[in-house]
């Protein structure tokens, strides 16, 4: 029981770490995505 207990938490704690990954990979691109989109506005 402490076997699969230790197993679940470490589960929880992957997924909840590839999240907070992909929520800040999100962002990023985001803000190159803006970046881009004020450099193309300025250069009309």
């Amino acid at each position: 029981m402490k076997t699969a207990f230790a197993a679940l938490a470490l589960l929880l704690a992957t997924a909840t770490a590839a999240c907070n990954t992909v929520e800040g990979v999100g962002e990023d691109v985001t803000a190159v995505g803006q970046t881009i989109d004020n450099a193309a506005e300025e250069a009309n």
